[in-house]
């Protein structure tokens, strides 16, 4: 069984983004070996990315046209999921699209042995938070106070975590992984 796992990059103050879309000027504070190395094991450890239709967008704007390199191979090769309620059709290799994500999401968990990684994609994470599909959050924080921009979590129903590792960059930044506690 496939496990669902979301990854992203926050500032202290739990920003995600800046105040404009797609304002991640942060994340090379954290940025180095380290994290180039795990986002190489997520290309070993993944069977799909799952994306909602911004960070799709904005995903494929940038991959199609990256350095080549062990993550751009993978980020161009692996099949893509993308949750979206507008968009009929998404021509980024391997990638279809769903509006229905929670059935989609429950049958590849169910179908599949390796993870399934949602990359950025706050409103998506909200909604697969509040159905219980996460099973677990990787969270990078990284050493900065934004002071304002969009925010990770939006208001929903308690969730609890349980710390599964803490791992300190060299930069300073802190991966931190949770166990998402499903509602009984």
């Amino acid at each position: 069984m496939a496990r669902l796992i979301v990854w992203n990059l926050v500032t202290v103050d739990g920003y995600f983004e800046g105040a404009k879309k797609w304002d991640l000027d942060f994340h090379n504070l954290a940025w180095g070996p380290e994290l180039e190395k795990l986002s190489e094991e997520f290309g070993d450890n993944a069977a799909a990315l799952v994306f909602g239709r911004v960070t799709y967008e904005g995903m494929a704007n940038y991959w199609r046209s990256a350095e080549p390199g062990k993550v751009a191979t993978y980020m161009n090769a692996l099949p893509k999921l993308v949750a979206s309620r507008t968009l009929t059709s998404v021509d980024w290799n391997n990638s279809r699209v769903t509006a229905d994500i929670v059935p989609e999401l429950k049958r590849l968990k169910a179908e599949l042995t390796k993870e399934l990684y949602v990359f950025g994609s706050a409103d998506l994470t909200h909604s697969l938070l509040e159905a219980g599909l996460v099973d677990e959050l990787m969270i990078c924080v990284v050493p900065v106070l934004l002071g304002e921009g969009t925010l990770l979590f939006k208001p929903g129903r308690k969730t609890g975590l349980d710390l599964t590792e803490t791992r300190r960059l060299g930069n300073g930044a802190i991966i931190n992984s949770y166990a998402v506690k499903q509602a009984d």
